[in-house]
């Protein structure tokens, strides 16, 4: 499943919803660990990995990680392929991503949230994934269509497996490492 949706109370609702106790989360974005808190609260047995690039990030997801020690957190910029890279060997390690959590910045830059939900998602290849963004939610009400490409889970099955786009080059995080 995919949930694109913009109101903060009805993100964290749905975190409500639909992690479970042993699963493993990647939260891009967290920023000072609001809704990390939550996830820690439900994924009492699992795993969080939560990344952030801002300032202000630092201190407060140190208090986060101190009170949940499934929670590990990763000053990083998830658009760059080190980053993903990174977060790949430790999901690879642990088996699994059941949830991938996309929040950079709720109702900005739309396309930089999909491309680094898409590319994230094609790699980890979670079972959920929740996008908070304004933009993307807005385009998906405004848009119309009589094709029907759909996928069950919580990336592209449609285009997943395909790799990184060889054109798409305004990311170093497109590159021919990954595929």
């Amino acid at each position: 499943m995919i949930k694109v949706l913009y109101d903060i109370k009805v993100y964290r609702q749905v975190l409500r919803d639909i992690i479970k106790i042993d699963d493993v989360v990647v939260e891009l974005g967290c920023h000072v660990g609001n809704s990390t808190r939550i996830i820690g609260d439900l994924s009492i047995d699992g795993q969080i990995i939560a990344l952030d690039n801002s300032p202000e990030s630092v201190n407060e997801m140190k208090s986060v990680t101190e009170e949940y020690p499934s929670v590990q957190f990763i000053k990083a910029d998830v658009r760059l392929h080190e980053t993903l890279e990174e977060v790949a060997k430790k999901i690879e390690k642990i088996g699994k991503c059941d949830v991938l959590s996309v929040d950079l910045g709720g109702g900005y830059h739309p396309d930089t949230t999909f491309k680094v939900f898409f590319i994230w998602s094609s790699t980890l290849k979670p079972r959920d994934t929740i996008i908070r963004n304004r933009g993307l939610l807005d385009f998906i009400h405004s848009a119309s269509t009589d094709e029907l490409i759909k996928s069950e889970f919580g990336w592209l099955e449609s285009s997943g497996n395909d790799g990184i786009p060889p054109r798409l080059k305004e990311f170093k995080l497109w590159s021919s490492k990954i595929r």
